[in-house]
């Protein structure tokens, strides 16, 4: 592959949102035929930049280059023209439609019944659609409905919407967030095979282990401002986390034997039925003890996140009971288990986590509103919100552009996580349930939470953990327990299990 042979240019490249400067007089060069990484933290523009090469944004300043061509790309639709295709991080899939309707979907090849009457063409469609997954391993029943599919094929027909539509240069968002381990093998298999047939894929990730393995070169963003261009293969994951974070990044915790105490939780028998009466949590029972990290490790969508809920209040169980530290809680209000000891990191922060348009002092405060230092005779007090806020915030290093006075809407989303974290570990609880406390964030906040959370499980604190990335899991969990449609599969000790076993069962295999 020669060093001129490049599919495309970004040139001093600027995109300022208000308040803020996304991409910082960036330039870089993408290879005909290579598999390319932007990697950076939250907030370092790279989601940003490849949106301007899809056509989702345009530049405030700079040039794009296309096949050594000056471009406009004012839409996704003149970026497919110049056969540019994006997977984003959050599928874009009609669920009531066929695998074959959502590939076709915009594109749709026509025919004509009885030379007169134009109709889709549904069948020479489908026909293609095989060859094509036939052709890069990509398996696909053209003809299954989306809401029947699981992840893996979701992101499947997503690749082979792009190539339908003949991209040659295919970007990836965080494209492994949702999968097993076996389904990320298939993935990069899939990226390797889609480079040897000459197409140029651009990964936007924060995986360091993906990239060692599958890229080529590597784009490091770090606030805006291009860093480094690095050669992979001669690069550490060390190295490239602490270009990414710029400072020394610990990828691995020190990890304290563990010294368990009394049994804090127990779940005894826990249904939970959805809104449609279905069973998505069936029959489970588990204990976790003080000074122990119980880690529930599944695919998206398994019941893991109603478990949690259930625990903590949000949502009521059909059946089954659930004690702490000996006191059956299964009707107690969300407060009542709160002041029973129980702390909650919800998976979806600005939803359930936080108030966006509350300041972050009244965030930390909001579990505690109505007691002293916060109120006094009915009476809120604004010093003992401003001084605990900021205590908080040097503590956690939460940073926001007005400190305690900041609307949390406006804080990122790894400032956001930090605010959650902080104010629930502050309630002092002996139960601190973490769900997806690291989702979307990057290495350096990522690195700061786990720190939190095996502190907690050192300080004799009962820690449930879901999470539905596999390292972490294998990283902080004591104990592991794998659920698989709404069922434990197995809980064994963390150590008595590999990446590969705790995978299958993820996939529903009991082996």
């Amino acid at each position: 592959m020669g060093g001129e042979d490049r599919i495309v240019e970004m040139r001093h490249i600027t995109k300022r949102f208000p308040g803020v400067t996304a991409n910082d007089d960036i330039s870089i060069e993408i290879r005909r035929g290579e598999i390319f990484a932007v990697l950076g933290e939250n907030g370092a523009g790279k989601s940003t930049l490849m949106s301007m090469l899809f056509g989702m944004y345009e530049p405030d300043e700079g040039e794009i280059y296309v096949r050594g061509e000056k471009v406009r790309l004012s839409s996704a639709n003149a970026a497919a023209a110049l056969n540019i295709g994006m997977v984003h991080q959050h599928f874009t899939l009609v669920q009531n439609y066929s695998i074959a309707e959502n590939i076709i979907l915009g594109m749709e090849p026509m025919k004509k019944i009885a030379g007169l009457l134009p109709c889709v063409d549904l069948k020479s469609a489908e026909k293609r659609i095989r060859e094509l997954s036939r052709s890069y391993g990509l398996e696909a029943d053209p003809r299954e409905i989306i809401e029947d599919a699981n992840v893996s094929t979701r992101q499947r027909v997503e690749i082979l919407k792009m190539l339908y539509r003949e991209a040659e240069i295919l970007i990836f968002d965080e494209p492994t967030a949702v999968l097993t381990p076996q389904e990320i093998e298939f993935l990069l298999d899939i990226m390797r095979e889609l480079r040897n047939k000459g197409k140029t894929i651009i990964l936007i990730t924060h995986k360091l282990e993906e990239i060692k393995r599958i890229v080529d070169r590597c784009a490091i963003l770090r606030r805006g401002k291009l860093v480094k261009v690095l050669e992979v293969a001669g690069a550490s994951t060390q190295e490239m986390a602490n270009l990414m974070v710029g400072r020394e990044v610990s990828l691995v915790h020190e990890k304290k034997p563990p010294r368990f105490r009394d049994t804090v939780l127990e779940v005894e028998g826990l249904t939970v039925r959805n809104e449609h009466k279905f069973e998505v949590v069936k029959n489970v029972s588990f204990s976790v003890r003080g000074g122990e990290i119980f880690a529930v490790a599944g695919v998206f969508g398994n019941g893991q996140t109603e478990i949690a809920d259930a625990i903590a209040g949000l949502i009521k169980p059909y059946r089954g009971r659930i004690l702490l530290k000996g006191k059956d809680i299964s009707s107690e209000k969300i407060r009542g288990r709160t002041e029973a000891g129980i702390s909650y990191i919800p998976e979806d922060r600005q939803r359930y986590g936080l108030v966006l348009d509350f300041t972050l002092a009244d965030n930390l405060a909001v579990k505690n509103y109505y007691r002293f230092p916060f109120s006094e005779h009915g009476v809120l007090r604004e010093s003992g919100f401003r001084e605990f806020a900021e205590r908080l915030i040097e503590e956690y290093d939460i940073r926001s552009g007005q400190g305690s006075a900041a609307l949390v809407r406006s804080m990122s989303g790894g400032n956001q996580q930090k605010a959650i974290v902080a104010r629930e570990i502050s309630l002092g609880s002996d139960l601190l349930i973490f769900v997806q406390p690291t989702r979307g964030l990057d290495i350096g906040a990522i690195e700061n939470i786990q720190r939190q959370i095996l502190e907690e499980r050192d300080r004799g604190k009962a820690v449930l953990l879901i999470s539905l990335e596999l390292d972490e899991v294998m990283n902080l969990a004591d104990t592991i327990a794998v659920i698989y449609n709404g069922e434990l599969l197995n809980v064994s000790p963390a150590a008595e299990l590999d990446t590969r076993q705790v995978g299958e069962y993820m996939m529903g295999i009991r082996s």
